[in-house]
Protein backbone atom coordinates (compact mmCIF):
# COMPACT_ATOMS: atom_id res chain seq x y z
CA UNK A 1 0.00 0.00 0.00
CA UNK A 2 3.14 2.15 0.10
CA UNK A 3 2.31 5.42 -2.00
CA UNK A 4 4.57 7.38 -4.55
CA UNK A 5 8.02 8.68 -2.96
CA UNK A 6 8.26 12.50 -1.83
CA UNK A 7 11.07 13.73 -1.76
CA UNK A 8 12.80 16.50 0.13
CA UNK A 9 13.27 18.43 -3.23
CA UNK A 10 9.63 18.07 -3.53
CA UNK A 11 8.88 19.55 -0.37
CA UNK A 12 11.12 22.49 -1.00
CA UNK A 13 9.35 23.30 -3.96
CA UNK A 14 5.77 22.76 -2.41
CA UNK A 15 6.96 25.17 0.64
CA UNK A 16 8.28 27.49 -1.18
CA UNK A 17 5.09 28.08 -2.88
CA UNK A 18 3.08 28.41 -0.02
CA UNK A 19 5.04 30.56 1.42
CA UNK A 20 6.21 32.58 -1.24
CA UNK A 21 10.14 32.23 0.20
CA UNK A 22 12.68 31.57 -2.55
CA UNK A 23 13.44 27.82 -2.61
CA UNK A 24 17.62 28.36 -1.65
CA UNK A 25 16.21 29.58 2.18
CA UNK A 26 13.71 27.03 2.37
CA UNK A 27 15.79 24.30 1.63
CA UNK A 28 18.23 25.75 4.53
CA UNK A 29 15.25 25.62 6.71
CA UNK A 30 14.32 22.35 6.25
CA UNK A 31 18.08 21.22 6.66
CA UNK A 32 18.23 22.97 9.43
CA UNK A 33 15.68 21.35 10.97
CA UNK A 34 16.46 17.83 10.01
CA UNK A 35 20.00 18.91 11.29
CA UNK A 36 18.44 20.02 14.76
CA UNK A 37 15.99 16.48 15.05
CA UNK A 38 19.45 14.77 14.17
CA UNK A 39 21.38 15.95 17.05
CA UNK A 40 18.55 15.58 19.68
CA UNK A 41 18.38 12.25 18.67
CA UNK A 42 22.03 11.31 19.07
CA UNK A 43 21.68 13.23 22.12
CA UNK A 44 19.11 10.17 22.99
CA UNK A 45 16.46 13.36 23.38
CA UNK A 46 12.87 12.47 22.51
CA UNK A 47 11.45 15.25 19.85
CA UNK A 48 7.54 16.04 20.19
CA UNK A 49 5.69 17.89 17.09
CA UNK A 50 2.05 18.30 18.89
CA UNK A 51 -0.19 16.70 15.88
CA UNK A 52 2.89 15.47 13.66
CA UNK A 53 4.26 12.73 16.03
CA UNK A 54 7.07 11.93 18.27
CA UNK A 55 10.65 11.28 17.36
CA UNK A 56 12.83 8.84 19.84
CA UNK A 57 15.28 6.42 20.02
CA UNK A 58 13.87 3.00 21.55
CA UNK A 59 17.30 0.51 22.13
CA UNK A 60 17.55 -2.80 20.49
CA UNK A 61 18.50 -6.00 22.56
CA UNK A 62 21.74 -7.99 21.12
CA UNK A 63 21.18 -11.57 20.40
CA UNK A 64 23.37 -14.41 20.01
CA UNK A 65 21.86 -16.80 17.62
CA UNK A 66 21.23 -14.47 14.37
CA UNK A 67 21.79 -15.02 11.02
CA UNK A 68 23.21 -13.25 8.32
CA UNK A 69 20.10 -12.98 5.67
CA UNK A 70 22.89 -13.52 2.48
CA UNK A 71 24.87 -16.18 3.55
CA UNK A 72 23.08 -17.92 6.55
CA UNK A 73 26.20 -17.67 8.58
CA UNK A 74 25.43 -17.24 12.47
CA UNK A 75 26.17 -13.86 13.76
CA UNK A 76 26.50 -12.09 17.03
CA UNK A 77 24.27 -8.92 17.53
CA UNK A 78 24.95 -6.26 20.03
CA UNK A 79 22.58 -4.24 21.28
CA UNK A 80 21.75 -0.74 19.56
CA UNK A 81 20.11 2.19 19.34
CA UNK A 82 17.41 2.33 16.59
CA UNK A 83 15.38 5.84 15.64
CA UNK A 84 11.76 5.43 15.61
CA UNK A 85 8.48 7.73 14.74
CA UNK A 86 5.11 7.33 16.39
CA UNK A 87 2.48 8.98 14.91
CA UNK A 88 0.58 11.53 16.85
CA UNK A 89 -3.36 12.00 17.26
CA UNK A 90 -4.24 14.02 14.48
CA UNK A 91 -2.04 12.72 12.17
CA UNK A 92 -3.20 9.12 13.01
CA UNK A 93 -6.82 10.15 12.10
CA UNK A 94 -6.07 12.04 8.98
CA UNK A 95 -4.50 8.41 7.51
CA UNK A 96 -6.62 6.53 9.13
CA UNK A 97 -9.01 5.73 5.89
CA UNK A 98 -6.28 5.42 3.63
CA UNK A 99 -6.95 2.02 1.43
CA UNK A 100 -5.96 0.56 -1.76
CA UNK A 101 -3.52 1.33 -4.44
CA UNK A 102 -6.12 4.47 -5.68
CA UNK A 103 -4.58 6.88 -3.33
CA UNK A 104 -2.07 9.22 -4.44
Amino acid sequence: MAGRKYTRSEVVSSVAGKTGMDQQNVRLVIGCLLDDIKAALIENKIIELRGFGTFEVKVRKGREKARNPKTGEPVVVDSHGIAIFRAGKELKQEVWNLVGDDKP
